[in-house]
């Protein structure tokens, strides 16, 4: 029998934060209630063994078609493996509700089982006429773990009553929060980039149905009003009239039921259409109404009380939630042919290749696993590549900035836009973003050849291209046994991975500082140098099981005397010490940035962590361990004279401590030998600005309060790439050249370390895209980004800039590793 989701939970709904597996009860209680309209599919787990799933609802006749509907779905796309043309009209709309990607937003999941019974309630004839010609798509929770882990938490603390004091405690949420997953990631960051296994697994399911309509659940400051579309600029310029139109459809019919209940909503302000990972903008680039909608309520609890004096309820927040849910299906519903024939529009449009200035794209290496790693994310993303055979012609080239004939290294990738994910790949590849507005909510600037460290070219003609299949494992030639060793060249993120899985096996490593030539082959620096000395007799199948899965290869040794450069005798071969590695972690580092790093150990690199409080370093005994990382935070006590006398003293040991971003912003605060660059005083600037003020007047602080935000502009840098020079001899920079792209997402620049080694420097001229400010352009040049500073027998590593940002980051990846693994050595 149906019930209602009080009837199936025991309580009024929003009284009480429901957990997830009593979500994922309910829906298959819907389902197994009505297996005529609903249909049930668990398509994953996260990394706590939560279930990940959708419930599809529609009309009987379409349920019993479902999956025929699924294929047509893609037919219209051109995705579909056949040739059947699709039926276009009368095709069914299918709609994607996502909710509660965020943990600490919990309300939308809530909302989720209230829409999930509207559409099968008997009592409800509206939605049964609405689903004859739409399927919907509801994901009640993308974020399982963040979520229980928020509503845990909140029902440990909250009393029989709440409390609507926003001072109380049910109102102030622990690190790490609920937002994030397990490692404390955005899942609503990672959508094209596919990092965390939620997204992976849901991604999948997603790319088979290819929704006409998205919408991506949120919440947002609890003394704001809703929000939902139009979204605000700026639109990337791939968005299309079509898409634009249908939001202002959508939002127009939300505010007739706004109005008539009296709430409160905005539009066309803040969450804008430009970064291509969120759950509105990749939906978008992927042909759908792409759309969040946003619910104040973060911090809210079941209640709280707001500036205005009212009471925001967590049945409030509900209802406005279900609200825009069966309006959405409503409006769809009602236009479900426009939306059928602008979708099959929007793809037949990018197999044309109408749109786009540039028509092939092509990234190119000598180094065939960094190439490799981009085609990965290319394959997660459905994007059609191949090779090309002639180079008789000009691109623009993305490292000088410049139109140039072509190229081509030992290896390349040619992607074309005559695909239906055309769009997409304009976006995930373009050399620079035209932003119609620079007031922007994420980071403006993630080209994927920047991003992976290849070389790229953008071509405005369509070039033939033959295409590739994607290879999922590949494997390496079998490493034979040898009489003497063995050498590994370094010089990817792969590398890294080899020889982190190498030292944990027990496996005695050595590298070289200079480059060496052997057997007519040349090896740079950062070349691993494995012996049978001191080694087991099966070294060569451990490194066979290192190698598998990359395209790195181990060559055979048989003399330690080398045809040019040092022998392995020599002082320039080092031996790398498996390093015991420590991280700050709680109360006063970022969640984010702690998480990426957890994420990267544990699921990348595959090598041990140790994670600490914070408020625990005074009492940490730091001799059991060689390297401190401190991730992004604001360090209450990192300049603290006890505490810096313990990191200085774990330093002069031995030790050696990683920062990263706002924890080396600090440090340069303190007394570490690191100093930030003030651009007035390092130039010699005449500090009296005021000297003229008789000769002549200053209306230049006479400012209009309506411009105040977009004045801000050229104090701020969202997130923008910048070329900087990079010293590679240097161990922090084996295995680059000597250029390194990184994303700028503050002002922070230092002055050049007078006892140290400046290995990422940022000299004028070095801005590449994305938006950084007037102001922020003219300070950024002629300093330090990336150095090492070595105190008594240890190190600093400064990191200013994040290299494993969101994990996409893939280029930054071996910059990390060396910090970790070869500086100091």
């Amino acid at each position: 029998m149906l019930q209602s989701p009080d009837q199936f939970l025991g309580y009024k709904l929003g009284t009480k934060f429901t957990r997830h597996d009593k979500i994922v009860a309910y829906c298959k209680a819907v389902a197994a209630a009505n297996p005529a309209m609903v249909r049930i599919e668990k398509y994953g787990e996260t990394n706590e063994g939560r279930e990940l799933m959708v419930a599809y609802i529609s009309s009987p006749e379409n349920i019993k078609n479902l999956d025929l509907i699924r294929l047509n779905n893609l037919r219209l796309a051109s995705l579909a493996k056949d040739r059947v043309p699709p039926v276009v009209n009368g095709a069914p709309a299918v709609i994607w509700l996502s909710y509660n990607v965020h943990g600490n937003e919990p309300a939308s999941s809530e909302a989720a089982m209230l829409t999930l019974f509207a559409l099968i309630d008997p009592a409800n004839t509206a939605t049964k006429a609405w689903l004859k010609n739409t399927v919907v798509i509801i994901d009640p929770c993308l974020n399982p773990d963040g979520r229980d882990r928020y509503v845990n938490w909140y029902n440990s603390v909250v009393g029989s009553s709440y409390n609507p004091n926003p001072q109380s405690r049910e109102h102030i949420e622990p690190w790490p929060q609920g937002r994030s997953n397990h490692y404390n990631f955005d899942l609503n960051r990672d959508w094209a980039w596919q990092t965390q296994v939620e997204t992976r697994q849901r991604m999948k399911l997603y790319s088979q149905w290819m929704p006409q309509i998205h919408v991506d659940y949120h919440e947002q400051g609890y003394n704001e009003p809703y929000y939902f579309a139009p979204a605000a600029e700026p639109f990337h310029e791939v968005i299309t009239p079509w898409q634009r139109e249908f939001q202002n459809l959508i939002g127009k019919n939300h505010a007739k039921y706004f109005d008539a209940n009296g709430w409160l909503y905005f539009t066309k302000e803040r969450f804008d259409l430009f970064y291509p990972s969120y759950g509105d903008t990749y939906p978008i680039y992927n042909g759908a109404i792409g759309m969040t909608y946003e619910q104040g309520g973060i911090r809210a609890g079941l209640g709280i009380k707001t500036d205005d004096g009212d009471t925001l309820t967590l049945q409030d927040r509900i209802q406005h939630h279900y609200t825009t849910g069966i309006s959405t299906i409503e409006t769809a519903s009602s236009n479900a042919q426009k939306l059928v024939d602008g979708y099959k529009q929007f793809f037949d449009d990018n197999k044309a290749a109408k749109k786009f200035t540039y028509k092939t794209y092509i990234l190119t290496s000598d180094n065939v696993d960094k190439l490799q790693a981009a085609e990965k994310l290319l394959h997660l993303n459905g994007i059609e590549y191949g090779s090309i055979g002639s180079t008789a012609f000009k691109g623009f080239n993305y490292v000088s900035q410049k139109e140039e004939t072509v190229s081509l290294k030992k290896y390349h990738i040619a992607i074309g836009m005559l695909q239906p994910r055309s769009t997409l790949a304009t976006v995930l590849l373009e050399p620079k973003g035209n932003l119609s507005d620079s007031n922007t909510y994420d980071i403006t600037a993630w080209s994927i050849p920047f991003t992976y460290g290849l070389d790229a070219y953008a071509v405005k003609e369509a070039l033939p291209i033959t295409e590739t299949p994607y290879t999922e494992t590949i494997t390496p030639p079998a490493v034979p046994q040898s009489n003497y060793g063995y050498l590994i060249k370094y010089n990817s993120f792969s590398s890294a991975k080899v020889l982190a899985n190498l030292l944990k096996k027990g496996v005695k490593i050595r590298f070289a500082s200079k480059p060496f030539a052997y057997n007519k082959q040349n090896y740079d620096r950062g070349t691993l140098i494995i012996l049978n000395k001191g080694n087991s007799n099966d070294v060569n199948v451990k490194i066979a099981n290192a190698l598998a899965g990359t395209a790195i290869t181990a060559d055979v040794v048989s003399s330690g005397f080398m045809d040019k450069g040092a022998d392995f005798g020599s002082p320039d071969i080092r031996f790398i010490v498996p390093p015991k590695v420590a991280m700050l972690t709680g109360e006063q580092t970022s969640s984010l940035s702690a998480g990426e790093v957890w994420d990267f150990f544990d699921q990348q690199l595959e090598y041990p962590i140790s994670l600490f409080n914070t408020i625990d370093l005074g009492k940490i005994n730091l001799n059991e361990y060689t390297v401190l990382i401190l991730p992004d935070g604001n360090y209450k006590n990192i300049n603290d004279k006890i505490i810096t006398e313990k990191l200085k003293t774990f330093v002069q040991s031995g030790g050696k401590i990683i920062a990263l971003q706002d924890a080396v912003q600090q440090m340069s605060n303190g007394d570490w030998g690191l100093k930030a660059k003030d651009d007035k005083k390092d130039s010699g600037e005449d500090s009296d600005k005021d000297k003229d003020k008789d000769k002549k007047s200053d209306y230049s602080s006479l400012k209009k309060f309506a411009d105040k935000d977009r004045a801000e502009l050229s104090n701020t840098i969202p997130g923008a790439i910048y070329k900087i020079d990079l010293d590679n001899t240097h161990p922090l920079a084996y295995g680059y050249l000597d250029y390194y792209f990184t994303l700028k997402q503050d002002d922070n620049i230092y002055q050049f370390l007078k006892d140290g080694w400046n290995v990422g420097t940022i000299k004028k001229d070095a801005y590449t895209t994305g938006f950084s400010g007037t102001k922020v352009k003219a300070k950024l040049k002629d300093g330090l980004l990336f150095g090492v500073q070595e105190m008594g027998s240890g190190s600093i590593v400064y990191l200013s800039d994040d290299p494993l940002f969101r994990l996409f980051w893939e280029n930054g990846k071996l910059l990390f590793s060396n910090a970790v693994f070869l500086v100091g050595q």
